[in-house]
């Protein structure tokens, strides 16, 4: 249906829906809200206001206002129950203010429509490990990671997992298979390092400590994990000399007492 065909309203409210989109993309934050509410002032009624409240709800997250968000999500999902990005909007929105439970509800609503939604499928499994849940979490994670084979934060969400479930075997090869598909990822080396320190195989853990290092020579983590091992392994000068690096690239200095 051409333009011409609409009816006046409806013509209106496709012009002011992209003359919100185009304030939006320009970070014009209060006008594309104004905006945004002119629209649903023309038709109150049609479903695709979900997606306006959605909109809504995201601007006012990025200027902290998150009650108003959570009401924004909430209007539209009593326009549409069905629409998935705005139940994902709100579940990270929840997540954000550590209200795990209603995350929860929110992502489990949202495979309940798509059981194959990556962004969900990632989340509960986090949830679930947080819960101690490891089970279900194994259940999600593997699901995505058939759908993603190289999704690299799954895959170390369930070495993670198995490494706090008591599979220190199986973590350590998921660890393995990870740094072989990222060889460059510095996070990786840090993970694995943790793992050995915790195994007291210190001079594996140094190993890949030293690799963190080597790769981002400006992140405070690898210094702080470095210094860790050295204190485990009585090398105070070591530990100190770490300390004090990750301090002067920004660490909290709290972290030494720790």
């Amino acid at each position: 249906m051409s333009v011409c065909s609409l009816s006046i309203p409806a013509q209106r409210y496709q012009q002011l829906v992209k003359h919100g989109m185009e304030q939006l993309q320009k970070d014009s934050l209060l006008q594309a809200e104004a905006t945004f509410r002119e629209a649903l002032d023309v038709d109150p009624l049609l479903k695709s206001n979900a997606l306006l409240y959605q909109y809504i709800g995201n601007i006012q997250e990025r200027r902290g206002e998150f009650q108003k968000a959570l009401d924004s999500y909430k209007l539209g999902l009593n326009i549409s129950s069905t629409t998935t990005s705005l139940l994902l909007c709100r579940a990270a929105l929840y997540m954000r203010l550590e209200n795990r439970e209603r995350a929860m509800a929110d992502y489990t609503e949202a495979l309940n429509l798509d059981p194959n939604q990556t962004e969900a499928l990632f989340y509960r499994a986090f949830l679930y490990s947080q819960q101690r849940d490891f089970k279900r979490a194994r259940v999600d994670y593997d699901h995505l990671i058939e759908l993603e084979p190289m999704n690299e934060k799954a895959r170390l969400g369930l070495a993670i997992l198995n490494d706090k479930d008591r599979r220190p075997r199986e973590a350590m090869e998921q660890m393995d298979v990870l740094i072989q598909l990222f060889p460059k990822h510095a996070s990786l080396y840090l993970v694995r390092g943790e793992m050995y320190l915790s195994r007291k195989q210190y001079e594996m853990s140094l190993a890949d400590f030293n690799l963190a290092v080597e790769i981002e020579p400006e992140n405070p983590d690898c210094y702080i994990s470095r210094s860790k091992l050295f204190k485990a392994m009585k090398k105070k000068k070591y530990a100190r000399e770490d300390a004090q690096k990750a301090i002067r690239l920004g660490a909290d200095p709290s972290f030494l007492v720790q």
